[in-house]
C-alpha cells in the first residue's frame, strides 16, 4: 500500500524514468541512471516520513476491519456494480 502511493506522489519522478527505459531499452541500465536515483530519493523520503507512514497503517487497519466484518476483500468492494441490476 507504502509503494503505491509513494509511486502516486512521486508520478513525475516514475514518468521520467519510465519515458527514459522505454527511450534507451537495453541500455536503460546505464543512460537512466539519474532518473532512477532520483525516483529511489523520492521514494524513499515518503518510505521515511512517520506521518505517511501513519497514513498509510490507518488506511489498512480500516480495509483490515472491513474485510473482517464483510468478509469482501476491499479490491471486490471498490468494483462497480452492473448497470443491468
Amino acid at each position: 500500500m507504502m509503494r503505491e502511493k509513494a509511486k502516486e506522489r512521486c508520478a513525475e519522478k516514475v514518468e521520467a524514468f519510465n519515458h527514459c527505459c522505454k527511450e534507451s531499452g537495453f541500455f536503460m541500465v546505464f543512460k537512466c541512471r539519474e532518473e532512477n536515483a532520483a525516483l529511489k530519493e523520492c521514494l524513499t523520503v515518503h518510505y521515511k516520513d512517520p506521518v505517511f507512514f501513519e497514513e498509510c497503517k490507518q488506511e489498512y487497519i480500516k480495509e483490515k476491519l472491513d474485510f473482517e466484518r464483510t468478509g469482501i476483500p476491499s479490491k471486490n468492494r471498490k468494483q462497480k456494480l452492473p448497470a443491468s441490476m
